[in-house]
């Protein structure tokens, strides 16, 4: 048995007792030293963002910790390594069974709270950028939430393929954070329309738009792209609904829309995308080129505090929670 932060039926979070996991040949057994907040765990609690079959119930979509047990048919992972990694659930809880391939080791400079705000956002940023958005050199990119966990590691990420970053965020001291990572342009959302300091800062229009927004943002990121530019669409947040779309300028600027998620990919996937970031930016982050940025750290006896903090939209980079005995 292990201790986990469990959900009732009202939707209300606290700290309980289940059963530890079994792992499987190639997995590993972790025992989680943090983990890290997500959007999707407040959906989860709420009954609105199940996870995919066969995945754990438990809320957490990223952990670090140390490596406990190894399946039999594992290779390159010894007991005691210290390591991250991304989960479809389950990291809100003293031990996780990973895919061998999904682990990727904590950089000796970065702590395990440090580590567990890697994975969900630094991927995310990657294969959004990378992978769908087809990010170049000297291109442009708009990055909405500029200040979340997936703005700040996209920043770095475009940052050091050298690329032209905007990016909104509804603070100065957000904006600020922003400008510190990377960030070219700066714009403050909660001032007016942001498509005309976008124009000015990519006067033919961005190559690439990150949007968590949805709804509220169409019109002004069509108007934004440049032609053959990539919209894609990580998040909902302001709505799914637009009232009105003009397809003559999608069809005209030859725009591609993308929609994505990242926890239902299947584990190839995932592998395939885990060992592609590793490579890319395992090194950075011991060089401090990359960096995981933290708004906060709790304990996972106060985790409803910190749910609220994230609820509130309070936090500038990624909410952590310690783990305990």
């Amino acid at each position: 048995m292990m201790k986990a932060i469990l959900v009732d039926e009202k939707g209300n979070v606290k700290i309980g007792t289940t059963e530890k996991p079994d792992i499987a040949p190639d997995e590993l057994l972790i025992r989680v030293k943090a983990t890290a907040l997500n959007r999707a765990d407040l959906l989860q609690k709420r009954g609105h963002y199940p996870p995919p079959p066969g995945a754990s119930p438990i809320l957490g979509l990223e952990m670090s910790g140390i490596v406990e047990e190894m399946g039999e048919h594992v290779q390159g992972w010894n007991k005691g390594d210290r390591v991250c990694a991304l989960l479809p659930g389950g990291g809100y809880a003293q031990y996780a069974a990973i895919p061998a391939g999904m682990a990727m080791p904590v950089p000796e400079n970065l702590s395990f709270e440090e580590g567990a705000a890697i994975p969900e956002v630094f991927l995310t940023a990657y294969m959004n950028m990378f992978d769908l958005g087809k990010l170049q050199k000297g291109q442009s990119i708009l990055i909405h939430a500029g200040a979340s966990g997936v703005g700040t590691a996209a920043i770095q990420l475009a940052r050091e393929v050298g690329a032209n970053i905007i990016v909104t965020a509804g603070s100065q001291e957000k904006l600020d954070l922003c400008r510190s990572l990377g960030a070219d342009t700066i714009i403050n959302y909660t001032e007016g329309p942001f498509l005309p300091e976008v124009k000015k800062a990519a006067t033919d229009g961005v190559d690439l738009i990150l949007d968590f927004v949805g709804a509220p943002y169409w019109e002004q990121n069509i108007n934004a792209l440049a032609l053959d530019g990539r919209l894609v669409l990580v998040g909902i947040m302001g709505g799914a609904k637009v009232k009105e779309v003009n397809l003559l300028k999608i069809v005209f600027k030859r725009i591609q829309i993308i929609g994505t998620t990242l926890r239902s990919q299947p584990v190839e996937k995932k592998i395939a995308l885990t060992q592609s970031f590793a490579a890319f930016a395992l090194q950075k982050f011991s060089e401090g080129r990359l960096k995981p940025v933290i708004d906060s750290v709790w304990d996972w006896k106060d985790v409803n505090q910190a749910h609220e903090r994230m609820e509130k939209n309070k936090n500038a980079g990624k909410i952590v929670l310690k783990i305990g005995e």
